[in-house]
């Protein structure tokens, strides 16, 4: 009688086809299913994004660095 139950998930499928009816299940399936993937793309762009950066700042000869971090703080004030 754990929450594996068989006749639980018989129940709890019969009240979600209840709730939404038979054709919109499909559809929730498919919103959810391109949410994640949409998801998932953000993900991997921003880990491109940040692979790119690194590769950058570790390709400049550190004078360079110095001198863009220095310029940057000048601008600030």
């Amino acid at each position: 009688m754990g929450t594996g139950s068989i006749w639980h998930w018989v129940i709890v499928l019969l009240v979600i086809v209840l709730l939404f009816g038979a054709k919109r299940i499909p559809e929730l399936a498919k919103g959810l299913g391109s949410g994640v993937k949409n998801f998932k793309k953000a993900i991997k762009e921003d880990d491109e994004d940040q692979e790119k950066i690194t590769q950058n700042t570790q390709s400049k000869p550190q004078s360079e660095n110095i001198q863009s971090t220095e310029s940057t703080s000048e601008q600030k004030h």
